[in-house]
Protein backbone atom coordinates (compact mmCIF):
# COMPACT_ATOMS: atom_id res chain seq x y z
CA UNK A 1 0.00 0.00 0.00
CA UNK A 2 0.94 3.61 -0.57
CA UNK A 3 2.76 5.37 2.74
CA UNK A 4 0.79 7.78 4.66
CA UNK A 5 1.17 11.25 3.35
CA UNK A 6 2.53 13.94 4.83
CA UNK A 7 0.39 16.99 6.15
CA UNK A 8 1.33 20.28 4.71
CA UNK A 9 0.45 22.06 8.22
CA UNK A 10 1.74 21.56 11.32
CA UNK A 11 -1.74 20.97 13.12
CA UNK A 12 -2.10 18.71 10.68
CA UNK A 13 0.81 16.42 11.37
CA UNK A 14 -0.25 16.59 14.85
CA UNK A 15 -3.65 15.65 14.35
CA UNK A 16 -2.88 12.40 11.82
CA UNK A 17 -0.07 11.54 14.75
CA UNK A 18 -3.21 12.27 17.34
CA UNK A 19 -5.06 10.26 14.60
CA UNK A 20 -2.77 6.78 14.78
CA UNK A 21 -1.93 7.37 18.48
CA UNK A 22 -5.35 6.64 19.75
CA UNK A 23 -7.55 5.11 17.00
CA UNK A 24 -10.09 3.98 19.69
CA UNK A 25 -11.05 7.83 20.44
CA UNK A 26 -10.73 9.01 16.96
CA UNK A 27 -13.53 9.79 14.68
CA UNK A 28 -12.71 10.05 11.03
CA UNK A 29 -15.26 11.32 8.39
CA UNK A 30 -15.71 11.71 4.88
CA UNK A 31 -17.61 12.95 2.20
CA UNK A 32 -19.21 10.64 -0.50
CA UNK A 33 -19.58 12.43 -4.02
CA UNK A 34 -16.07 13.83 -5.15
CA UNK A 35 -14.81 11.78 -2.07
CA UNK A 36 -15.18 8.29 -2.13
CA UNK A 37 -17.24 8.49 -5.19
CA UNK A 38 -15.92 9.80 -8.51
CA UNK A 39 -17.85 12.53 -9.78
CA UNK A 40 -19.89 11.10 -12.91
CA UNK A 41 -21.82 12.58 -15.32
CA UNK A 42 -25.38 10.91 -13.89
CA UNK A 43 -25.26 10.96 -10.26
CA UNK A 44 -27.35 8.12 -10.21
CA UNK A 45 -24.61 5.98 -11.44
CA UNK A 46 -22.24 7.29 -8.74
CA UNK A 47 -20.23 4.03 -6.28
CA UNK A 48 -17.69 4.59 -4.14
CA UNK A 49 -15.01 2.84 -5.54
CA UNK A 50 -14.37 -0.66 -4.35
CA UNK A 51 -10.73 0.34 -2.25
CA UNK A 52 -12.52 2.98 -0.74
CA UNK A 53 -15.33 0.67 0.49
CA UNK A 54 -12.83 -2.27 1.63
CA UNK A 55 -11.18 0.27 3.70
CA UNK A 56 -14.17 1.84 5.73
CA UNK A 57 -15.24 -2.03 6.15
CA UNK A 58 -11.47 -2.32 8.17
CA UNK A 59 -12.13 0.78 9.90
CA UNK A 60 -15.20 0.49 11.12
CA UNK A 61 -14.20 -1.97 14.48
CA UNK A 62 -11.12 0.33 15.23
CA UNK A 63 -11.87 3.98 15.09
CA UNK A 64 -14.40 5.89 18.05
CA UNK A 65 -16.90 7.10 15.28
CA UNK A 66 -16.56 6.48 11.81
CA UNK A 67 -19.21 8.79 9.58
CA UNK A 68 -19.92 9.19 5.70
CA UNK A 69 -21.92 12.96 5.77
CA UNK A 70 -22.79 14.04 2.65
CA UNK A 71 -25.93 15.92 0.69
CA UNK A 72 -27.33 12.86 -0.60
CA UNK A 73 -30.35 10.95 1.38
CA UNK A 74 -28.42 8.64 4.42
CA UNK A 75 -29.94 5.64 2.85
CA UNK A 76 -28.74 6.29 -0.80
CA UNK A 77 -25.59 6.90 0.27
CA UNK A 78 -25.03 3.91 2.51
CA UNK A 79 -26.22 1.58 -0.41
CA UNK A 80 -23.96 3.57 -2.73
CA UNK A 81 -20.93 3.23 -0.11
CA UNK A 82 -21.57 -0.41 -0.23
CA UNK A 83 -21.68 0.39 3.70
CA UNK A 84 -25.70 -0.75 4.39
CA UNK A 85 -25.87 -1.95 7.93
CA UNK A 86 -21.96 -2.11 8.88
CA UNK A 87 -21.57 -1.62 12.39
CA UNK A 88 -19.67 1.59 13.99
CA UNK A 89 -20.13 3.75 10.89
CA UNK A 90 -23.33 6.46 11.11
CA UNK A 91 -24.59 7.78 7.73
CA UNK A 92 -25.30 11.35 8.43
CA UNK A 93 -27.40 12.60 5.17
CA UNK A 94 -28.95 15.11 3.68
CA UNK A 95 -26.07 17.67 5.31
CA UNK A 96 -26.88 15.92 9.13
CA UNK A 97 -31.09 16.33 8.63
CA UNK A 98 -31.03 12.55 8.53
CA UNK A 99 -29.06 9.76 10.51
CA UNK A 100 -28.39 6.14 9.43
CA UNK A 101 -26.61 3.95 12.77
CA UNK A 102 -27.37 0.09 11.34
CA UNK A 103 -30.71 -0.45 11.19
CA UNK A 104 -31.60 2.94 12.93
CA UNK A 105 -32.43 6.01 11.31
CA UNK A 106 -33.73 9.29 12.16
CA UNK A 107 -34.55 12.61 10.40
CA UNK A 108 -35.80 15.69 11.09
CA UNK A 109 -39.21 16.77 9.58
CA UNK A 110 -38.96 18.95 6.09
CA UNK A 111 -40.41 22.24 6.15
CA UNK A 112 -43.42 23.52 4.70
CA UNK A 113 -41.97 25.62 2.21
CA UNK A 114 -40.22 22.76 0.50
CA UNK A 115 -43.28 21.63 -1.26
CA UNK A 116 -44.11 24.63 -2.86
CA UNK A 117 -40.03 24.77 -4.24
CA UNK A 118 -40.53 21.61 -5.39
CA UNK A 119 -43.47 22.59 -7.51
CA UNK A 120 -42.05 25.92 -8.97
CA UNK A 121 -38.33 25.03 -9.71
CA UNK A 122 -39.23 22.97 -12.79
CA UNK A 123 -40.62 26.19 -14.94
CA UNK A 124 -37.83 28.07 -13.60
CA UNK A 125 -34.98 25.89 -15.00
CA UNK A 126 -37.37 25.24 -18.38
CA UNK A 127 -37.15 29.31 -18.25
CA UNK A 128 -33.40 29.59 -18.00
CA UNK A 129 -33.31 27.64 -21.23
CA UNK A 130 -31.48 24.74 -19.13
CA UNK A 131 -31.43 21.96 -21.53
CA UNK A 132 -30.11 18.67 -20.39
CA UNK A 133 -30.57 19.89 -16.53
CA UNK A 134 -31.34 17.34 -14.06
CA UNK A 135 -33.59 17.99 -10.88
CA UNK A 136 -32.85 15.83 -8.07
CA UNK A 137 -35.92 15.16 -5.51
CA UNK A 138 -33.75 14.16 -2.57
CA UNK A 139 -37.14 13.94 -0.43
CA UNK A 140 -36.19 16.85 2.35
CA UNK A 141 -33.98 18.88 -0.16
CA UNK A 142 -33.80 19.36 -4.13
CA UNK A 143 -31.38 19.84 -6.62
CA UNK A 144 -30.81 21.16 -10.14
CA UNK A 145 -27.69 19.44 -11.71
CA UNK A 146 -26.27 20.89 -15.07
CA UNK A 147 -23.31 19.43 -15.18
CA UNK A 148 -25.12 17.54 -18.69
CA UNK A 149 -25.54 20.98 -20.35
CA UNK A 150 -23.69 22.57 -23.12
CA UNK A 151 -22.21 25.04 -20.71
CA UNK A 152 -22.56 23.69 -17.28
CA UNK A 153 -20.73 26.71 -15.23
CA UNK A 154 -23.30 29.47 -17.15
CA UNK A 155 -25.84 27.84 -16.30
CA UNK A 156 -25.16 27.76 -12.52
CA UNK A 157 -24.67 31.55 -12.86
CA UNK A 158 -28.54 31.76 -14.68
CA UNK A 159 -30.17 29.94 -12.30
CA UNK A 160 -28.55 31.10 -9.57
CA UNK A 161 -30.39 34.51 -8.91
CA UNK A 162 -33.51 32.82 -9.24
CA UNK A 163 -32.73 29.73 -6.88
CA UNK A 164 -31.55 32.49 -4.37
CA UNK A 165 -34.91 33.93 -4.77
CA UNK A 166 -37.19 31.16 -4.52
CA UNK A 167 -35.03 30.28 -0.93
CA UNK A 168 -35.99 33.29 0.04
CA UNK A 169 -39.70 32.65 -0.86
CA UNK A 170 -39.97 29.23 1.05
CA UNK A 171 -37.53 30.03 3.83
CA UNK A 172 -34.89 27.37 2.41
CA UNK A 173 -31.28 27.51 1.93
CA UNK A 174 -29.22 27.75 -1.55
CA UNK A 175 -26.13 25.57 -1.20
CA UNK A 176 -23.37 25.44 -4.21
CA UNK A 177 -21.88 22.72 -5.13
CA UNK A 178 -19.80 21.33 -8.35
CA UNK A 179 -22.00 21.79 -10.98
CA UNK A 180 -25.23 21.69 -8.58
CA UNK A 181 -27.38 23.89 -6.90
CA UNK A 182 -29.59 22.63 -4.26
CA UNK A 183 -32.41 24.08 -1.87
CA UNK A 184 -32.47 22.44 1.26
CA UNK A 185 -34.06 23.60 5.20
CA UNK A 186 -31.73 25.72 7.22
CA UNK A 187 -29.90 24.76 10.38
CA UNK A 188 -28.06 21.73 8.92
CA UNK A 189 -24.85 21.58 8.14
CA UNK A 190 -21.90 19.01 7.95
CA UNK A 191 -19.97 20.88 10.49
CA UNK A 192 -22.94 20.08 12.91
CA UNK A 193 -22.82 16.18 12.04
CA UNK A 194 -19.26 16.65 12.23
CA UNK A 195 -19.07 18.40 15.80
CA UNK A 196 -21.88 16.06 17.43
CA UNK A 197 -20.43 12.69 16.66
CA UNK A 198 -16.98 14.23 17.84
CA UNK A 199 -18.69 14.97 21.41
CA UNK A 200 -20.43 11.62 21.41
CA UNK A 201 -17.46 10.05 21.56
CA UNK A 202 -15.42 12.39 23.44
CA UNK A 203 -12.76 12.09 20.38
CA UNK A 204 -9.38 13.06 20.67
CA UNK A 205 -8.34 13.59 17.67
CA UNK A 206 -10.97 13.84 13.86
CA UNK A 207 -10.38 13.94 10.17
CA UNK A 208 -12.32 14.74 7.91
CA UNK A 209 -12.00 14.52 3.89
CA UNK A 210 -14.34 16.45 1.62
CA UNK A 211 -14.19 17.78 -1.87
CA UNK A 212 -16.75 20.90 -1.87
CA UNK A 213 -17.88 24.04 -1.40
CA UNK A 214 -20.62 21.93 0.99
CA UNK A 215 -18.15 20.59 2.81
CA UNK A 216 -16.47 23.99 3.85
CA UNK A 217 -18.31 23.86 7.24
CA UNK A 218 -16.87 20.91 8.24
CA UNK A 219 -13.34 21.87 7.75
CA UNK A 220 -14.35 24.98 9.93
CA UNK A 221 -15.33 22.52 12.54
CA UNK A 222 -11.76 20.52 12.28
CA UNK A 223 -10.34 24.08 12.87
CA UNK A 224 -13.10 24.91 16.11
CA UNK A 225 -12.48 21.45 17.59
CA UNK A 226 -8.12 22.08 17.30
CA UNK A 227 -8.82 25.49 19.15
CA UNK A 228 -11.34 23.66 21.74
CA UNK A 229 -7.76 21.11 22.68
CA UNK A 230 -9.30 18.20 19.91
CA UNK A 231 -6.44 17.03 17.24
CA UNK A 232 -7.67 17.33 13.67
CA UNK A 233 -6.82 16.99 10.50
CA UNK A 234 -9.12 18.55 7.32
CA UNK A 235 -8.21 17.26 4.06
CA UNK A 236 -9.04 18.04 0.42
CA UNK A 237 -10.28 15.63 -2.43
CA UNK A 238 -8.27 17.75 -4.85
CA UNK A 239 -10.14 18.92 -8.24
CA UNK A 240 -9.34 21.39 -10.82
CA UNK A 241 -12.91 22.51 -10.53
CA UNK A 242 -12.83 23.80 -6.64
CA UNK A 243 -9.04 24.45 -6.62
CA UNK A 244 -9.96 26.97 -3.52
CA UNK A 245 -10.42 24.47 -1.32
CA UNK A 246 -6.84 23.59 -1.40
CA UNK A 247 -6.37 26.87 1.28
CA UNK A 248 -8.74 25.37 3.54
CA UNK A 249 -6.99 22.33 4.79
CA UNK A 250 -3.99 20.73 5.65
CA UNK A 251 -3.39 17.95 3.40
CA UNK A 252 -4.43 17.84 -0.49
CA UNK A 253 -5.14 14.27 -2.18
CA UNK A 254 -5.75 13.59 -5.86
CA UNK A 255 -9.50 12.66 -5.79
CA UNK A 256 -11.26 9.61 -4.69
CA UNK A 257 -8.46 7.11 -5.96
CA UNK A 258 -5.89 8.37 -3.50
CA UNK A 259 -8.70 9.01 -0.65
CA UNK A 260 -8.91 5.07 -0.66
CA UNK A 261 -5.36 5.03 -0.30
CA UNK A 262 -5.47 6.81 2.84
CA UNK A 263 -8.09 5.28 4.25
CA UNK A 264 -6.17 2.71 3.95
CA UNK A 265 -3.03 3.64 4.51
CA UNK A 266 -5.07 4.51 8.55
CA UNK A 267 -6.49 1.10 8.50
CA UNK A 268 -2.57 -0.40 7.81
CA UNK A 269 -1.18 2.16 10.59
CA UNK A 270 -3.38 1.00 13.47
CA UNK A 271 -3.26 -2.57 12.62
CA UNK A 272 -6.99 -2.69 11.05
CA UNK A 273 -7.80 -6.26 10.21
Amino acid sequence: MPPLPVPATADGRAGLAALLARPATAVVAVDFDGTLSPIVPDPEAARATPAATAALHRLAPVLGGLAIITGRPARDAAERAGVTGLAGLTVFGLYGRQRLAGDRFTAAPPPPGLVRAKAELPAMVAAAGADGSWIEDKGDSVAVHTRRTADPVGMISRLRAPMARLAAGTGLTLEPGRMVLELLPPGADKGQALRGLASEVSASAVMFCGDDVGDLPAFAAVRALRDDGTAGLAVCSGSAEVPELAAEVDLVVDGPGEVADLLAAIADAVGAP
